[in-house]
Formats: C-alpha cells, structure tokens, sequence
C-alpha cells in the first residue's frame, strides 16, 4: 500500500508516459523519453528532478556517488527509463535496490521501446518503507 498522494503522482507518470509513447513512438534514445517524459509531468505542476544523485550510506558512512536515478517525481517516485528490445531482470532488481536504498515506497521501470507502452510499464512498491 501507499498513500493517496503517492498513488496520485504514479497515475501522473503513467498517464504522461502513455502521452509520451502516442507523440514519439518507439524506437528513440532514452534521454529524449526522459526529457519529454519529464516535461509532461511538469506540466501538471508536480516537480521532476532529472539524474539526480542519491547518496548511499554503508557502514556509517555516506558516499556520494552512491545511486543515479532517471527522474525523481514530486520527491516521492522513482521513474528509470529504458528504450531496450528487452527489459534486463538486473534492471528491476535495480529499481527494487532504489526503492529500499531511498526510503521511497513506489517505483516504475518504463520501456519506451514497446509498440503498447501498457507492455513496457512495471510498477514497484517498497512495502518495508511504510513500516519506518
């Protein structure tokens, strides 16, 4: 589960990827998803930070150049982007990584390379963040 507001911005990201996807079409680089993807979203006044870098810290100690995510949305959601044939399992285990290594209870791993962008959509919950 998460909360309203949360769920709120993942039907944001959603919605503006399927706005995305009918515009450009599959078969572009990925950072020209991630720069219109991120625009849509702001569109709807919901602020979207681009391949910021979250520290990580280990055994006391924060390192700085711990995690690179795509988009951060309303400081709350993690959006990586891909444009693949196929979607690498590392790629979810990566997302999963963030979600626990953030805090953040909800996650999306978003193909662009997909003729029905409802096929390159998958959606992540960090559960264990809602007991902190």
């Amino acid at each position: 589960m998460t909360t309203p507001e949360i769920e709120y911005i993942g039907k944001i990201v959603v919605n503006s990827a399927y706005k995305v996807h009918k515009e450009l079409g599959p078969g572009l680089l990925e950072k020209i998803y991630e720069i219109c993807l991120a625009h849509e979203i702001q569109k709807t006044g919901i602020e979207v930070l681009r391949q910021i870098d979250i520290p990580i810290v280990y055994d006391g100690i924060a390192f700085e150049e711990g995690l690179r995510l795509d988009l951060l949305v309303g400081n709350e959601v993690i959006v990586e982007i891909k444009a693949v044939d196929m979607v690498n399992p590392v790629w979810q285990a990566q997302i999963i990584s963030h979600l626990k290594l953030t805090g953040k209870q909800l996650g999306f791993l978003i193909n662009f390379n997909v003729p029905i962008i409802k096929n390159g959509i998958q959606r992540f919950i960090n559960n264990k963040s809602l007991a902190s």
